[in-house]
């Protein structure tokens, strides 16, 4: 009998029900909700007379898209599901002041763990992979189903493995080596699959960075990313989990429980050598479209945004500041940028980081997912082009008629600069 992959072992561990072919229902560890998806899903529970949740300590819900509100509609979503949280005592709701972006904001809160099983209404959950953990989007039903009986079905994981090696180049981010993942194997590449990112480049990668790597693998049609969970996961979590274990390496030593067997099969390896990347950007409205900086250099933009679930991390932050300190953004471009969490944006602010923004002629605006869906907080008009460090660059992505740039922080600073796409001065290549 062959070996587990890692999303294999977390399946079996939370087998609930094989009702029907390769249909599998898993018990979930956590149920995370936000304002734009999850009120149709209570709605809907409410309207069946099943307002129920099955764990109040196992959900965990935040405003984040739309905060504050802009209009009577964001509004009411965000009362029907601060309604909804109190009406259930959940421990774990994040209202506006205490919010932020969910991806960057729960596993902040140390509320994500190797092994884990997660689902939520949201698309980029897969980021959460990044700690060892099975973490999906879902629909609304789903969720619902998720909110009130604490499982999902899924059908068994198929899984492949991209193996990096080498070293990222000065300037070469985690951004960079995701873009150039999706326009190698196509935004179809992993559809119904795992990825399981692994090799020495991620070895090497911070929690943030293998959170950026997990959070686009929905982009390549991937169900969930995963990291494999090592030292650097535990230190990550250790404030968390120290009451859990006698010392770190007993909580190595289970989570590497979690790790793949030698003998584990995939339905496909590939292998990356990262020494021989250059910074990318994505051009015309597909994540796979993908060429190097170089390539697109001289292309004017009118916003730059930094930010997001994928890109607005202390990391990311850092990395833009290095490329702006002292100087001044085009006097073409917008520039915008949201610190993913109110603790993010706090060390930003003890770090002088939100400074260097604000006197190079950004914007700082409060955490919140708003601009990256074109919904609040930096939406572009048409006709108009924004380099984004967010996910997706779909045709009206953040604005209707509007053009979207992906790019790592460290580019994007840059092009804030020259008011045109261009390679920051941290790359040596």
């Amino acid at each position: 009998m062959a070996g587990k992959t890692i999303a294999e072992k977390i399946f079996d561990a939370h087998h609930a029900d094989n009702p029907a072919g390769d249909i599998h229902v898993i018990s979930l560890d956590a149920v995370f909700c936000h304002e734009i998806t999850t009120p149709v899903a209570i709605n809907d529970l409410a309207a069946k007379g099943k307002d129920r949740v099955f764990d109040s300590d196992k959900i965990m819900a935040v405003i984040d898209h739309v905060t504050p509100a802009k209009d009577s509609k964001t509004a009411l979503q965000g009362k029907i599901l601060r309604e909804w949280a109190r009406r259930h005592n959940l421990k774990n709701f994040f209202d506006v002041g205490r919010n932020g972006v969910c991806h960057a904001l729960f596993p902040e809160k140390g509320f994500v763990r190797p092994g884990y099983t997660i689902i939520m209404g949201d698309s980029h959950t897969c980021t959460h992979g990044a700690f060892g953990a099975f973490a999906a989007g879902v629909g609304t039903t789903d969720l619902a189903v998720g909110i009130l009986k604490g499982v999902c079905a899924f059908r068994y994981p198929k899984s492949m493995k991209i193996i990096i090696n080498g070293d990222l180049p000065d300037g070469v981010f985690a951004k960079d080596l995701i873009l150039h993942i999706i326009g190698k194997i196509g935004v179809n590449g992993a559809t119904d699959r795992v990825i399981e990112f692994a090799g020495p480049v991620v070895e090497k990668m911070s929690m943030e960075s293998r959170m950026t790597l997990c959070n686009m693998a929905v982009e390549a049609g991937a169900t969930s990313g995963i990291c494999y969970p090592d030292e650097t996961t535990v230190e990550y979590l250790w404030r968390f989990i120290s009451d859990q274990y006698p010392s770190k390496e007993d909580a190595l030593a289970d989570y590497r429980s979690w790790l793949p067997d030698p003998d584990a099969e995939y339905d496909k390896i590939i292998e990356i050598d990262a020494s021989a990347l250059a910074p990318l950007v994505t051009f015309g409205y597909r994540p796979d479209n993908v060429k190097p900086v170089s390539e697109m250099e001289g292309t004017p933009v009118d916003q730059v945004y930094i930010g997001s679930c994928t890109n607005g991390r202390m990391e990311d932050l850092r990395a833009a500041a290095g490329v702006l300190m002292g100087k001044r953004i085009s006097d073409s471009v917008r520039g915008v940028v949201s610190p993913a969490t109110p603790g993010i944006f706090n060390q930003a602010m003890e770090e002088g980081i939100l400074k260097t923004f604000m006197d190079a002629g950004f914007c700082v605006t409060n955490p919140t997912c708003g601009a990256c869906l074109g919904m609040s907080c930096g939406v572009i008009a048409e006709g108009e082009v924004c380099a984004s460090t967010t996910n997706r660059n779909f045709n009206g992505r953040m604005g209707k008629g509007g053009m979207v740039h992906l790019m790592s922080p460290a580019t994007a600073a840059a092009t804030a600069l020259a008011g045109c796409i261009t390679n920051s001065n941290l790359y040596k290549g």
